[in-house]
């Protein structure tokens, strides 16, 4: 690598150009990895205006990999848990109605997108699945499902 520099030194020389010093590359070379790193993180980062849209320009392939994502985050829980007490937990007389909802939400989403065709019901059923994804995630937190329903019984709240 220092052969490398050197040989960049040189031909910097040969073409006029002006040679740093080795404390200023060296610290130059310091601010550049710190930001260099976040800029590619950022730029990695980013969607384009179509890709942002996605689900509401092709729901139906949108559908098909969300409720597929789910479906590998489910088996990579199990993965890390282990399959028996994963399905024990999620049976839980606590989070069985959560469970099943958000099975049943991943089938409907599979079904609209795969079977039926429809963007509209495709789109619906999307909503429906991120939804029950919340309420399901939110059943693992102690106290967070009835924090979150008092909050919107509060916000939807009409009386005066």
């Amino acid at each position: 690598m220092e052969k490398m520099n050197k040989a960049f030194e040189k031909v910097k020389m040969m073409v006029g150009m002006e040679v740093e010093d080795e404390e200023q590359q060296a610290a130059a070379l310091d601010n550049e990895n710190s930001f260099a790193f976040m800029d590619d993180f950022n730029r990695n980062c980013t969607l384009t205006t179509k890709q942002s849209m996605l689900v509401f320009l092709k729901p139906i392939k949108f559908g098909i990999t969300f409720t597929l994502g789910n479906l590998l985050s489910l088996g990579s829980t199990a993965f890390l848990i282990g399959p028996k007490r994963q399905v024990s937990m999620m049976l839980d007389p606590v989070r069985i109605y959560a469970t099943a909802i958000y099975i049943a939400s991943m089938i409907i989403a599979l079904f609209c997108a795969l079977y039926v065709h429809n963007k509209l019901l495709t789109l619906l059923a999307i909503i429906l699945e991120f939804g029950a994804l919340v309420w399901y995630s939110l059943s693992y937190i102690p106290f967070a499902r009835s924090t979150v329903s008092k909050i919107m019984v509060s916000c939807f709240d009409t009386e005066f």
